[in-house]
């Protein structure tokens, strides 16, 4: 996805304490912040400095969170982004 949309990609990994902070405020600001929230969030930081929350993962399990990846990558609104990064 990164490659396609010609952005750097940062993954902030809530293993890492230090990552974890940074981690915390972007979900909270932006994301689905919930006392537990869930994994992954993936956001897009635009060329003005504003964030987007583009998807959440899902507690049902990976098979779950791996499909709605799926319709996500095929949703118009995908390739609306991928346009305008070229």
């Amino acid at each position: 996805m990164a490659e396609e949309l010609n952005v750097e990609l940062r993954v902030l990994d809530i293993d890492k304490p230090e990552l974890t902070r940074v981690a915390d405020a972007l979900v909270m600001e932006q994301g689905d912040f919930a006392e537990d929230y869930l994994v992954p969030q993936v956001f897009i930081e635009r060329d003005d400095g504003s964030t987007e929350h583009i998807f959440t993962g899902f507690s049902e399990g990976v098979h779950v969170t791996s499909a709605r990846w799926d319709d996500f990558f095929a949703s118009q609104y995908y390739r609306d982004l991928v346009g305008s990064a070229r």
